[in-house]
């Protein structure tokens, strides 16, 4: 896939906006969306048709120069393949934009890509496994690259290729100011319908790099740390031990479930896709899609509360302070092993959303210019005592209260983390000791549990472009780098 650079002095950033469709509006969309599920099917069955007949034939003990020919799994091979079928294979394609059957095209190159080097070793991180087709009940999304995508000047309506122009539900000023000023241009539009039915459009954009606004207020503490929780959403302190803020966990998804269980105990007993005794398909009824709509519903409400929040405590963090440290969770991990006795934490883990937070602080960061500093993942934060510097390794999740067994000091378990943090960033931006007069924090007990943090770019993954972090450097300074299609 081609490289895209984003020039110096720019800055990828997403403009998202609910859309107010018309009925009319709305079929055509779910055409697109359902134009691009095809193509991704169809060109995932001849992929997969062409692997598992050269694997046949290789059991025959034919040469590799004899066997089928194989398939192109680039983007531009795809699209190629699909040119030359979409007569036979969608005789009705002329009824959609070009743009949606490239958007399945995409994701299946993507997928494929993805999977090849996940085997041979070239991609880190968990396996990937092969592309699977797309269901019909999965999140209906299309993207456009080309053609008509303009936000109007009225900042109610936006343009896309062969839908026409759609009513805005929420002004689209933020976006359309920057475009009249020149110091934004759009890139690609994505258009994608949430569980509760409403759909949306976000808008990938090349923005002049932002500064601070000079109406952010400063905070009088230059290097903060930050640690997370699923109790408390996050505690803020300073390397003096002083408490900035405490931010309690929204918890929107536990506030829902009265209402949740409710309508799927409903849904339960309603006509559904599948029946109940022999798990045979068979069209579900209108008021199981009633029900279900309704789950949607309540889901995207407290998708809406927990991002609300995230937003205005990652912007706080990034406009208020020059340097702020943060742990590196494994979130994916806490939430594996234990079974049902694990399934309230994995909720709340869940509901927190800990991943979420740390990639909108990245991008935030790198925005306003301040740099974040990664405390390693085995840095025991919560285990130090932030006033002599002793360990206390049997501490527990149900240890609330730190109480060090070495001087004796009773602190808050999260506010002992942040402050531990909070050092960790002072000591290793500035080369100071902490105020404990303990030493470096970064250097002590450098075993395997305690390797030295690593100042982190500030890279996020605004709308669909695809970063590569750099884990050493300063916030700011280097140019984020993805894929386009």
């Amino acid at each position: 896939m081609a490289r895209f650079e984003v020039p110096d002095g720019w800055t990828a950033q997403a403009y998202r906006f609910a859309l107010d469709t018309t009925p009319a509006q709305v079929g055509v969309l779910v055409s697109h969306a359902g134009a691009a599920r095809f193509a991704h099917n169809h060109m995932l069955a001849l992929t997969k048709a062409v692997l598992d007949q050269r694997a046949a034939e290789r059991t025959y003990g034919l040469p590799e120069d004899e066997l089928t020919p194989s398939t192109g799994w680039s983007l531009p091979a795809l699209r190629k393949t699909w040119n030359q079928r979409k007569d036979t294979a969608a005789p009705w394609w002329r009824e959609n934009s070009k743009e949606a059957y490239n958007t399945g095209l995409d994701a299946l190159a993507r997928g494929l890509d993805a999977w090849s080097k996940s085997r041979t070793g070239e991609r880190a991180g968990k396996a990937v496994g092969f592309p699977r087709f797309k269901s019909r009940r999965v999140e209906r999304s299309v993207r456009f690259t080309t053609g008509v995508i303009r936000v109007e000047t009225d900042r109610r309506h936006i343009t896309l290729p062969r839908v026409g122009t759609i009513k805005a539900h929420e002004s689209t000023r933020k976006l359309v100011r920057r475009l009249e000023a020149g110091t934004a241009r759009i890139l690609s539009a994505t258009v994608v319908e949430d569980s509760s039915g409403r759909w949306f459009c976000s808008f990938q954009a090349l923005v002049m790099s932002k500064a601070r606004p000079a109406h952010a207020l400063r905070s009088a503490h230059r290097v903060v740390g930050v640690d997370v929780g699923v109790r408390d959403l996050l505690v803020v302190a300073a390397p003096d031990g002083t408490e900035i803020r405490r931010v309690a966990a929204p918890k929107s998804l536990t506030a829902a479930q009265p209402r949740l269980r409710q309508l799927q105990r409903k849904a339960a007993r309603q006509h559904g896709p599948r029946a109940t005794a022999t798990r045979a398909k068979r069209r579900p009824s209108k008021r199981w899609r009633k029900t279900q709509t309704r789950i949607g519903r309540i889901h995207a409400r407290a998708a809406d509360v927990r991002r609300d929040i995230l937003h205005k405590v990652t912007t706080a963090l990034a406009q208020q302070h020059n340097v702020v440290v943060v742990e590196t969770l494994n979130v994916a991990g806490m939430g594996k092993a234990g079974g049902a006795r694990k399934r309230g934490f994995n909720r709340a883990l869940a509901d927190a959303a800990l991943a979420e937070f740390r990639r909108m602080l990245g991008y935030k960061t790198r925005w306003y210019g301040i740099q974040l500093v990664e405390a390693d993942r085995y840095y025991p934060s919560s285990k130090t005592c932030s006033v002599c510097g002793g360990r206390k390794p049997n501490l527990t999740l149900a240890d609330r209260t730190y109480t060090c067994d070495h001087c004796g000091a009773r602190i808050d378990r999260d506010l002992n983390a942040a402050t531990n943090l909070a050092r960790l960033g002072e000591t290793h931006t500035l080369g100071a000791q902490s105020p404990a007069d303990s030493g470096s924090v970064a250097g002590r007990g450098a075993t395997r549990e305690t390797d030295p943090a690593r100042a982190g770019e500030a890279g996020g993954r605004e709308a669909s472009t695809l970063h590569n972090p750099i884990r050493v450097g300063q916030a700011g300074t280097a140019v984020s780098q993805g894929t386009a299609a």
